[in-house]
């Protein structure tokens, strides 16, 4: 497109800035079932969700929706399109027809002004903020669309607002990017060498194989042997047998390698001694984290890498093949059942590590738990076709995510006020979602929050947020 022509689709894209679209009321009022179906896509365990007894006894006194659905309740779903009524939709409309046929959120920022309950039926009207001028990204060139939607209920009482930008775009042309090319070893695990199997180490990684981490114990003595050999060191018995870790233990150690980079990996690589709880020390990759997040001491799970898949076609052919590797990750935090007090909180306080497994049924769960069927985030020919590698998470997805990790840390009665998000990689099937955080600001006397999250995978940073809550200012007496 030329200069004259870009700079004319332009000034036809900003024509509707500042206008507002039609107020549009949600088809159904909060309910429960949608609610329950939400935590069930994020895994989110808040009472005050989904628990009647709990949540009466609560400051909420009765059920309420999590506050990062506020912008999920009234979007049509699978019926009928709407959108072209609004001032985003025209915009969205006439970027597609003219070859930006790509779609991808980017920022999202939520107020909220009071927690819904079932029974509230919401509306919203639509205001069209911005078009950027043409913007050149890693992902192609494209236009930043920005609106801001304002909630309230059909009877007209204030809950919250939404400014939401999403970047429409034409995708860049297959292939590497030749600025980066050579720069780094490729790091498909597939590409790492076979380990060597022998008579004393098969059990180990005919373990692997069936992702159960073997450690070799002494028949004579009971002591555990890591790495496995021929021949108990303490007793000097050659009666070995194997029990089956439980996967968790703590960092006693690690190193940074830098060089000499090789295929098969990515860098920078972290390399953990594992001491594990039943007593032996693995020496294994730890992932999804950054060097900045580790330390000794720090729990952790074990996880594994599949870098040459089971093959199809029979058992047997299949574990000749297949080569599964542990390595270890922070594990999930269980959910606090107390809520933090302010007062006990201090700027610089560290939220633990929090990881979650990208998957596919993760990925498509939480598209349908936040009612949006765009097909980039379910089609994997589609989402393909649209310049992305495979499907990947949608934005609301992230920030329920968001929510849970900081309910999980924070307590079932923390109240968020506002969230302001920042997406960056994107979540594919297969990676590891890391999430990590502080306290930036504590108010004791009112209970003001604030906290800086983020979350990573092997991309880069998915996202970066800025939160704010309410907690209580003191501890309500026993009994």
């Amino acid at each position: 497109m030329t200069a004259t022509a870009e700079a004319g689709l332009l000034e036809e894209l900003r024509t509707g800035v500042g206008t507002c679209g039609e107020p549009s009321a949600a088809r159904h009022a909060v309910n429960e079932p949608m609610i329950a179906h939400w935590c069930d896509a994020m895994g989110e365990s808040n009472p005050c969700y989904t628990d009647s007894g709990y949540a009466a006894a609560s400051l909420h006194e009765g059920i309420v929706a999590p506050p990062m659905m506020l912008d999920v309740w009234d979007r049509p779903g699978l019926g009928p399109a709407t959108h072209r009524s609004s001032p985003r939709g025209r915009v969205l409309d006439l970027l597609e027809s003219r070859g930006y046929v790509s779609i991808v959120a980017v920022n999202t920022e939520l107020e909220i002004a009071r927690y819904l309950r079932p029974g509230d039926r919401l509306s919203n009207v639509e205001t069209l903020e911005d078009v950027s001028p043409l913007k050149e990204t890693a992902l192609g060139s494209g236009h930043f669309v920005t609106t801001r939607h304002r909630y309230t209920t059909v009877e007209g009482e204030p809950v919250g607002s939404l400014m939401f930008r999403v970047l429409k775009f034409r995708p860049a042309p297959a292939g590497d990017d030749p600025r980066h090319a050579g720069e780094r070893p490729d790091p498909d695990p597939s590409f790492r060498p076979k380990p060597a199997v022998n008579p004393d180490n098969a059990f180990f990684w005919e373990g692997a194989a069936r992702h159960e981490l073997r450690l070799q114990r002494c028949d004579g003595c009971g002591r555990l042997l890591m790495p496995p050999g021929p021949r108990c060191p303490a007793c000097g018995s050659f009666e070995l047998g194997w029990i089956v870790s439980a996967g968790r233990g703590r960092l006693y150690s690690f190193a940074v390698p830098h060089h000499p980079q090789v295929r098969g990996f990515s860098y920078p690589l972290l390399v953990g001694l594992v001491e594990l709880d039943e007593g032996a020390r693995v020496v294994a990759n730890l992932v999804g984290m950054q060097r900045h997040d580790v330390r000794i001491g720090m729990p952790l799970e074990l996880a594994w890498l599949d870098s040459r898949p089971a093959a199809a076609g029979g058992e047997a052919g299949a574990a000749a093949l297949a080569v599964s590797l542990p390595q270890f990750r922070a594990p999930t935090p269980v959910a606090s059942a107390d809520t933090l007090v302010a007062g006990e909180l201090a700027e610089g306080d560290r939220l633990p590590l929090w990881s979650i497994p990208v998957t596919a049924t993760l990925i498509v769960a939480g598209a349908i738990a936040t009612r949006d069927y765009t097909e980039v985030h379910h089609d994997r020919d589609l989402a393909v076709r649209r310049g992305s590698k495979d499907i990947f998470l949608n934005i609301n997805t992230s920030v329920g995510l968001l929510q849970r990790v900081v309910t999980d840390w924070a307590g079932p009665e923390a109240l968020f006020r506002s969230v302001r998000v920042r997406l960056g990689a994107p979540g594919y099937p297969g990676d590891l979602l890391t999430f990590s955080g502080s306290v930036s600001r504590v108010e004791p006397s009112s209970g003001e929050v604030a906290l800086d999250v983020k979350a990573s995978d092997s991309l880069g940073d998915h996202l970066v947020a800025s939160v704010e809550l309410t907690l209580p200012t003191s501890r309500a007496p026993v009994g």
